[in-house]
């Protein structure tokens, strides 16, 4: 009988990709009937099963209507292994404590401090008494609709109370003047980047690669001679175009309003050769910030200069991320150059200037090594030199500056 089991189990191997459970159990409750005595050890043996399951395989051939198993099914309703929510009904008690303590359980559960690991978890629901692998941890937390995620920057602080208006008075604003054909203009400074070669500094993100070969860069960002790139943009609303000016030295009012100037001169000007007036979106902090006396003197030259007026809309503080240029021109500037070490001032340019998106956005870079000092005061009789006209409305975030008459 034994000198049977090897044929049979090379029998069983060929079979079984071609049958599904049921049809398995009944050929070997089949060949375990032809073997005679001793034939349910060898079949079961050999197809690895247990026993009792061949035993009822031969029953449902011996008595194939008493079988309740229906169409299309290879076990009966309610068949198989239980599930281990089913098993244990008080542990999806146990793990919703430990997933969330703050909310549901005890602040002072044992996983408060430590990475909730589906094998951790595990772990500690063991120790309460509740034996389940992190396989059927991961399978319980998705049936329950939780799933991986990061932090949501959403908390914005406290909010001023105008802070909506605020929003309605700039989309108003800057819906007539594109109605108008005039240009309206997001502007800011990205983060600054660690710029150098020998070997390099490692930026976010990853590209395409040959297996094996990723770009290798140094282990610390400790700063070099070539010091750090200063990206200052402006984002061209109504052309969906931007210009940035990648400086070397500081990032101050006096250069955030040359990014401006080198705008208008390159980009601003042929695209609006009849326009008159310019308003300018910016955050409320930062080198264009409205408490910032130098940015309103630098714009004040700038009118004087370009001959027009330039209106400036602040957004509320702590509400930087609806000022377009950050989903508009930054975002992209990122994916860019994602996994790109930007070895130097050059590299920064190129990599900026090859920026594009699917909605069509084009974007202009030119590399400033202009010096920029900090620590410049404005006096009383400078700012009020400059002009600077209050809106109504917030005229501390809203206001313009006129060219001489």
């Amino acid at each position: 009988m034994e000198s049977s089991q090897d044929p049979l189990a090379q029998k069983f191997t060929e079979l079984w990709p071609h049958l599904n459970e049921r049809q398995r159990r009944l050929v070997v409750g089949a060949e375990a009937k032809a073997l005679g005595r001793g034939g349910v050890t060898v079949a079961a043996r050999a197809a690895g099963l247990s026993r009792p399951t061949v035993y009822k395989a031969i029953a449902e051939l011996v008595s194939p209507g008493e079988v309740t198993v229906a169409a299309g099914r290879s076990r009966r309703s309610g068949g198989g292994r239980k599930r281990v929510v089913d098993a244990d009904p008080q542990l999806v008690v146990a793990l919703e404590s430990l997933v969330d303590p703050d909310s549901r359980g005890d602040p002072e559960s044992p996983l408060r401090w430590t990475t909730k690991s589906t094998r951790r978890l595990a772990d500690a629901l063991g120790e309460l008494g509740h034996r389940v692998s992190h396989v059927r941890v991961a399978e319980v937390l998705h049936a329950l609709r939780y799933s991986l995620q990061g932090n949501a920057k959403t908390i914005e602080g406290a909010q001023h109370p105008d802070r909506d208006a605020q929003f309605r008075y700039i989309n108003e604003l800057s819906k007539s003047r594109l109605a108008e054909h005039l240009p309206v203009v997001s502007v800011d400074g990205k983060k600054k980047e660690n710029v150098g070669a020998d070997p390099g500094y490692k930026n976010a993100g990853k590209e395409w690669q040959p297996k094996g070969r990723p770009e290798t860069v140094g282990v610390h960002d400790f700063p070099n001679d070539l010091g750090k790139a200063i990206p200052y943009g402006v984002y061209d609303v109504g052309e969906n175009a931007g210009w940035v000016l990648v400086g070397a030295d500081h990032d101050t009012a006096a250069f955030a309003v040359q990014s401006l100037r080198r705008w208008w001169e390159t980009m601003g000007r042929p695209a609006y050769p009849r326009a008159d007036r310019l308003l300018v979106c910016a955050d409320a902090g930062g080198s264009n910030s409205y408490r910032t006396r130098l940015w309103k003197v630098e714009l004040a030259g700038l009118a004087a200069e370009t001959g027009l007026t330039i209106t400036v809309c602040h957004f509320p503080p702590g509400t930087s991320k609806w000022n377009k240029i950050e989903h508009r021109l930054w975002s992209m500037v990122t994916l860019n150059w994602r996994g790109r070490p930007l070895v130097s001032h050059e590299v920064v340019v190129e990599l900026i200037g090859a920026t594009t998106s699917r909605t069509g956005l084009s974007v202009r870079a030119e590399l400033d090594r202009g010096f920029y000092p900090k620590g410049i005061k404005i006096n009383d009789d400078q700012l009020a030199a400059a002009g600077v006209e209050k809106h109504a409305f917030h005229g501390e975030w809203n206001y313009d500056l006129r060219p001489p008459q």
